[in-house]
C-alpha cells in the first residue's frame, strides 16, 4: 500500500494529513446523483469525465423484468437525476439497458476499470472489494466525492499497515467467506480501526480472484480503511482483454512486480491465521463479529451484547445448525458473480427449495446474469424454487418496497446484518453461498458438509 500512496502523493499538509491523485471514479444513483447535482449548483464541472464511471444498481428494481423503475418510493428520481447529470458532464454511464450494468464493485474489475496500482474511489464503502486486484481502493462519503470530481485529489490521512497471512489448505466446502468471518468474530469489528490491509500468504495466493474480492469486500466490516492483495499472474490474467484494460502487458507486468510488498517490510500488525481447520461460519447476531462456526452453540454475550440475542430472538447455548429459517438470499457485491452462483447451483441441482423459504438471487451484474443463464444456472435455481432477478443491490439492503416478511428469519450472503438491513425485523445469518443454498433446500441452517437429516 505505502508504495501506491507514495505514487500519487502530491503534498503532504502540516497536520499530517495528504494530499492524494485519485485516478478514477466510481458514482452510483443513490449518492453520485448527490454529488453531480450539488457541483452543478456551485457552477463547478467535473475535471477529467474520462476518469468517472457511472452505473445504476443500488435502488433499481430486481424483479424479473424491472417492472418498476426503482424500490424506493422517491427512487425514479435519484435515478433520472443520475442519468440527467452523466448526460450532462459527459460521463459513461451503464444504465438499465447496458449489459454492461450491475453492482459497481462487481462491473469495475469485469470492466477492468479497476486495474493494480491504481487510486480508486466511490460512494460506498465496499469499494475496498477492488483491492484485489493491487489497487488503492476505498469508500468515500459525498463531500468527499464531490471534492474529488472537481479536483482529482482528496486530503486525507494515511492509515497504518496490518497484514494478514492467511495459511493451511482449504478444506472442500469452506471460502473465503468463512474465513473473513472467522477473522472478524476472532478479532472484533474495529480492530481493523486506522489500518490498510494486506492479505497475503499461501491460502489466500492459491485463492480465485472472485474470493480474494471476498475476502477485500468484506475488509470495511473489520473496521479498516481498505484492503489489498499483490498483483499477480492471475489477476493479470483475470484483468486481460477487458475493455478499459491497457493493452500492453508487458508494461502492465513489470509495473505490478514493482508494487510487491518488499521482503523487509515492516507491518504495524500482523496476524496468521490458518485455515486448515476453519469451518463453514455463520453470525448469530446483528454485528458481523458475532458469527462461530455452524455447528457450535451461541456463545456466552456480555451485556452489550444481548440487545443482538433479543432482535434475533435467539439464547445463549442455542445451536445454530438446525435453525429454521424463513428465507434465503445469495447475491451481494460479496458473493454474487458467477463463481459464487456456479458453487450454490451445484447444491441446488436436483433439489427443491423448502416449501416455508422464500428464496431470491440476484446476480451481482447484467453480465454474470448473462453468463450464468448460458450455463443453465438460471435453470437450476428456478427449478429449485428460486426466484431468478435482475441485476442490482436488492434484497442486500432495504430501500423500501419488496423485501422478506416482517420478523423473517433469512440466511443470506451478504455483508451486513445490522437490524433492518434486509427488511424491517428481518433477522439476517450471514453465510457462504453454499450455506445459503444447502440450508434453503432443508428449510433450517446447514452446511453442504453436512448430512441431510
Amino acid at each position: 500500500m505505502d508504495k501506491i500512496w507514495a505514487s500519487h502523493l502530491i503534498h503532504k499538509f502540516e497536520d499530517g494529513d495528504d494530499l492524494l491523485l485519485i485516478d478514477r471514479i466510481f458514482l452510483h444513483e443513490r449518492t453520485g446523483a448527490f454529488a453531480l447535482k450539488s457541483l452543478e449548483t456551485k457552477k463547478l464541472s467535473v475535471k477529467e469525465p474520462s476518469s468517472v464511471f457511472c452505473t445504476i444498481d443500488h435502488i433499481v428494481d430486481i424483479k424479473p423484468g424491472r417492472p418498476n423503475l426503482s424500490r424506493m418510493p422517491e427512487g425514479q428520481g435519484f435515478i433520472e437525476a443520475m442519468r440527467h447529470s452523466a448526460k450532462a458532464h459527459n460521463l459513461k454511464l451503464f444504465d438499465l439497458d447496458s449489459p454492461e450494468q450491475g453492482i459497481v464493485h462487481v462491473i469495475s474489475p469485469e470492466l477492468g476499470i479497476v486495474q493494480p496500482g491504481l487510486s480508486l474511489i466511490c460512494a460506498d464503502s465496499h469499494t475496498c472489494t477492488q483491492g484485489a486486484f493491487g489497487a488503492l481502493a476505498w469508500g468515500v462519503g459525498t463531500t468527499d466525492l464531490e471534492h474529488a470530481l472537481a479536483t482529482k485529489t482528496l486530503k486525507l490521512r494515511k492509515p497504518k499497515n496490518m497484514r494478514i497471512n492467511l495459511d493451511g489448505k482449504w478444506l472442500e466446502g469452506v471460502s473465503a467467506k468463512d474465513a473473513i468471518l472467522a477473522i472478524v468474530s476472532k478479532y472484533g469489528a474495529s480492530h481493523g480501526n486506522g489500518f490498510a490491509i494486506e492479505f497475503a500468504g499461501p491460502a489466500t495466493e492459491v485463492l480465485c480472484m472472485e474470493d480474494r474480492m471476498t475476502l477485500c469486500n468484506m475488509a470495511v466490516e473489520f473496521g479498516a480503511f481498505t484492503a489489498i492483495i499483490k498483483p499477480d499472474q492471475k489477476a493479470i490474467s483475470w484483468l486481460k482483454n477487458r475493455r478499459y484494460s491497457p493493452d500492453n502487458d508487458v508494461e502492465i507486468e513489470n509495473y505490478v512486480a514493482a508494487l510487491f510488498s518488499d521482503k523487509e517490510a515492516v507491518f504495524d500488525e500482523e496476524i496468521n491465521f490458518d485455515v486448515t481447520s476453519l469451518k463453514p461460519y455463520v453470525s448469530w447476531g446483528s454485528s458481523v463479529d458475532q458469527s462461530a462456526p455452524i455447528d457450535s452453540l451461541i456463545p456466552q454475550v456480555d451485556g452489550s451484547e444481548m440487545p443482538a440475542l433479543d432482535y434475533m430472538t435467539l439464547n445463549v447455548g442455542t445451536p445454530l445448525l438446525g435453525l429454521k429459517i424463513d428465507g434465503a438470499f445469495i447475491g451481494s457485491c460479496t458473493n454474487g458473480r458467477l463463481t459464487d452462483l456456479r458453487r450454490a447451483a451445484a447444491i441446488l441441482k436436483g433439489k427443491k427449495v423448502a416449501p416455508h423459504v422464500k428464496a431470491i438471487c440476484v446476480p451481482g451484474s447484467s453480465r454474470v446474469k448473462a453468463e450464468a443463464e448460458k450455463e443453465g444456472i438460471d435453470k437450476i435455481f428456478i427449478n429449485a424454487g428460486f426466484e431468478w432477478c435482475e441485476s442490482g443491490c436488492g434484497f442486500c439492503f432495504y430501500a423500501g418496497g419488496e423485501t422478506f416478511e416482517k420478523g423473517a428469519r433469512v440466511i443470506s450472503s451478504t455483508n451486513r446484518n445490522f437490524e433492518g438491513r434486509q427488511g424491517p425485523q428481518v433477522k439476517t445469518h450471514i453465510a457462504a453461498p453454499e450455506t445459503v443454498a444447502a440450508s434453503a433446500v432443508l428449510g433450517f441452517i446447514t452446511s453442504k458438509n453436512q448430512k441431510e437429516h
